[in-house]
């Protein structure tokens, strides 16, 4: 590994971040028994970008549920693209994309707490060291200064935060979207059918809303809760009775 976090998450999921060039898929095949039981993603970086592959150890996920695994597999990585030079937001992104599997039911829900190796306990410790030095500086420097730079500071996580959260969300719902026109294209197209209505108004609504996701000071919330409800409105469309 070139560099990397540790951190206690209480969900089946492993991230890891790794020299550019490393071969992904080989280091998924490699990692043996000690991710069972958690979906993993292995990044490195590739220009701007990440190269991903993902890798499901959950339990269920044998060959008779290929599908569902390596819907899970495709989906964990999406949106984390715009975090190469930030690995705890891309971290954050993959976190946010699992817990959307988990409602969608992709993926079982339930916790695992992963203990990591002594080289992330370093890393960690190194993390603390700084983040003490960090406090240190800025109480000597005065308390009022400390809360000022402390309030800036949880403002920018929390947007950076939103931000990470709409990019995962908007990914899962493009994708349904993608599910959803599978389904179209086969079924008939009457105007009678409930589901093709709901389905054409579904992606109005979503090209309408691409501009404002674009925008340069996007507002994040209103965005967030119209993705949400987009998403609402796919789910009753993939679960609607077949004609």
């Amino acid at each position: 590994m070139a560099w990397g976090a540790a951190e206690r998450v209480n969900r089946r999921l492993v991230v890891a971040f790794l020299e550019p060039g490393t071969d992904l898929a080989g280091t998924c095949d490699g990692l043996g028994t000690a991710a069972d039981g958690t979906l993993a993603l292995m990044l490195c970086r590739d220009g701007d970008d990440f190269k991903r592959y993902g890798c499901s150890r959950l339990p269920g996920d044998d060959a008779g549920a290929f599908g569902k695994s390596f819907v899970s597999e495709q989906l964990i990585g999406n949106g984390v693209d715009g975090f190469t030079d930030r690995p705890l937001e891309a971290l954050k992104v993959a976190v946010v994309n699992y817990d959307l599997l988990v409602k969608t039911g992709q993926v079982p829900d339930g916790a695992r707490t992963v203990s990591p190796s002594l080289p992330r306990y370093l890393v960690a410790a190194a993390a603390v060291t700084a983040v003490v030095l960090g406090a240190a500086a800025l109480y000597l420097a005065g308390r009022r200064a400390a809360r000022t730079t402390l309030a800036r500071r949880e403002r920018r996580d929390a947007a950076a935060d939103a931000h990470a959260g709409l990019a995962a969300a908007t990914a899962v719902l493009a994708q349904q979207i993608i599910d959803l026109d599978t389904r179209y294209a086969r079924e008939s197209r009457s105007e009678k059918s409930g589901f093709a209505r709901g389905y054409r108004r579904l992606v109005a609504d979503y090209t309408a809303l691409l501009p404002a996701l674009g925008a340069d000071h996007p507002d994040v919330p209103a965005l967030t809760g119209r993705v949400e409800e987009m998403l609402r409105r796919s789910r009753k469309l993939a679960t609607a009775p077949r004609r």
